[in-house]
């Protein structure tokens, strides 16, 4: 019997799949939500890439976070919370950074082929959503609270306007993201540092005062459980990477020519990105020992008393509010629609795989959004760091997870396939050592977390997620000896996937379902016709039709 007349009709398979993949292709050439960046779209400067990925990090939470762990246990268990964590999200979000830029793929498309296959990444792209809408909502309070000072705004309607304005930014995507993030850059630093360095120079007593504050919960002196309770809710911030990689999959090309403002941009935009988000950890600790003695413990944690209170020492009565509002809006629009934007394309990437249907990004845009009124609406921002504790033990698993299977399986042991792989077809549905080693890390951390294994090791729970994901994955995957990377070793096309120069082949293939052009890490071989058929047809083709038999696969 013949492969044709085994599979489903090629009318059955293309059918639906083509009127969703048409839409599809519409809305995806602005972000292209489920596939592969392709080069003829990636025309931005390694270094325009950088900026606008390291725009959106301008966000407040940083300041908050630090604020609370430094006000609870004290400024040197505080700051040294802060270097650890800062340490182990560049470790781990390095070799992340460099394969979504290296190979122009998102954070899910790396997580299927690192050892989680193609169903099974599921799993980690809502963790990654649902910290877009955590994050979302933190910074739109903080935003609430900021029109709240300065227009008089209740904050149920804060939330509501913070929510609202960044429809129309997220609709455009990456040209519009990259404008917005690059003109705003240098007014947020700006009011962001300038403070600070006013403060340092008029008043030195006020490091002294910092460097020495105790906080409520410490003694001054810096003990291990008080660090690790801080850098667990700092660590929450480890997905991050996934946002930045949303940016750095429009990288250009690596070259000869380009190869060092290529790399720059890699680490500064990459794992980099973390060393700003430490410094305003510290800053946020900082101002809040600043303003405790006049504003009070109850409110030093929101950065636009921190900021209120820094202008306050250096500026005209008059301008003081505005400047700090001006501050707290910028910074809310940089990060939020960062934050709207990646949250949509996780929803969209699970929701289209596991269902077969391309609802539109705007869809999830909304769903996102939602999610994070809600958040706001029942004030997270008072219990905000219980929240990111519980919260950074789920990302940590995934991301020290992936970051392993890069770094061990890939480039150590060589049971992980060194390129990554994403398309429907080519993976296992499942893959037992990232799923496995991500349930495990995540569940008995999370069990830590909630006191579970006694008081004493519940501050450990970052750790535990961090040390059992990195022991469990090169375990795991020498058990199965690499069996459940890929489905099939080659996708029926004779030219190679990558170039000499080791970057994806920009050669352009029709796929005969859509009639679109893509680019060659973007196509298989259709299972039922001679012809390739694109990753977007696969992902929506609810039969199977085009999907290519398994290795070893008999046709029935």
């Amino acid at each position: 019997m013949s492969a044709t007349e085994s599979r489903p009709t090629a009318e059955a398979a293309e059918g639906p799949a083509t009127a969703a993949t048409s839409q599809a292709a519409k809305e995806t050439l602005e972000d292209y939500t489920l596939r592969y960046a392709p080069r003829s779209y990636r025309r931005w400067t390694p270094m325009v890439v950088a900026t606008t990925a390291l725009g959106g990090i301008a966000y407040m939470a940083d300041f908050s976070i630090g604020a609370g762990i430094g006000l609870a246990h004290g400024t040197g268990n505080a700051l040294v919370a802060v270097a650890v964590a800062a340490v182990v999200i560049f470790v781990t979000g390095f070799p992340l950074a460099y394969y979504g830029a290296r190979y122009n793929i998102d954070l899910d498309l790396i997580t299927r082929g690192s050892g989680f296959g193609y169903y099974g990444s599921v799993l980690t792209s809502v963790i990654f959503a649902s910290f877009t809408f955590i994050f979302f909502a933190l910074e739109g309070s903080i935003m609430a609270q900021g029109l709240r000072l300065g227009l008089g705004l209740p904050l149920w309607l804060g939330y509501l306007v913070s929510t609202l304005m960044v429809i129309p930014l997220v609709i455009y995507g990456m040209k519009a993201l990259s404008k917005l993030q690059v003109w705003t850059t240098p007014v947020w630093l700006v009011l962001m540092v300038g403070p600070l360095v006013y403060l340092v120079v008029t008043d030195p007593g006020t490091v002294d005062r910092f460097l020495s504050y105790a906080g409520t919960d410490g003694d001054g002196g810096v003990n291990t459980a008080s660090v690790l309770l801080g850098a667990g809710v700092c660590l929450s911030l480890i997905a991050q990477i996934g946002e930045q990689i949303d940016y750095l999959r429009f990288m250009p090309p690596r070259t000869e020519a380009n190869k060092r403002r290529w790399w720059t941009a890699v680490v500064m935009a990459g794992p980099g990105w973390v060393v700003l988000g430490a410094l305003k950890q510290a800053i946020g600790v900082f101002l809040a020992v600043y303003i405790l003695a006049s504003a009070g413990p109850s409110v030093a944690p929101e950065p636009i008393q921190q900021f209120k209170g820094a202008f306050d020492a250096m500026l005209p009565s008059w301008l003081v509010v505005p400047l700090a509002v001006v501050l707290v809006v910028i910074s809310q629009i940089k990060i939020n629609v960062t934050n709207a934007y990646s949250g949509s394309l996780a929803w969209t990437n699970s929701f289209t795989r596991l269902t077969g249907r391309y609802p539109g990004r705007m869809t999830f845009v909304l769903v996102n959004l939602g999610f994070a009124l809600a958040l706001m609406e029942a004030d997270m921002f008072s219990f905000l760091n219980g929240i990111l504790g519980f919260y950074s033990n789920c990302a940590i698993a995934w991301v020290v997870t992936v970051a392993t299977d890069i770094g061990v399986n890939k480039y150590l042991l060589k049971l992980s396939p060194h390129a990554p792989e994403f398309r429907r077809g080519m993976l296992h549905a499942v893959n037992p050592v990232g799923v496995v080693s991500f349930l495990a890390a995540s569940g008995l951390s999370i069990a830590m977390y909630f006191h579970a294994f006694g008081d004493t090791l519940q501050p450990y729970s970052p750790v535990a997620a961090a040390v059992i994901a990195f022991a469990l994955t090169p375990l795991m995957a020498v058990a199965t000896q690499g069996r459940y990377y890929l489905r099939r070793p080659d996708d029926g096309i004779p030219e190679p996937l990558l170039d000499p120069d080791g970057n994806p082949s920009g050669t352009i293939y029709d796929c005969h379902v859509c009639h679109q052009a893509y680019e060659r890490p973007d196509v298989t071989a259709c299972a039922t016709h001679g012809a390739v058929v694109c990753s977007l047809c696969l992902s929506t083709d609810r039969v199977g039709g085009h999907v290519l038999l398994a290795s070893g696969e008999l046709i029935a």
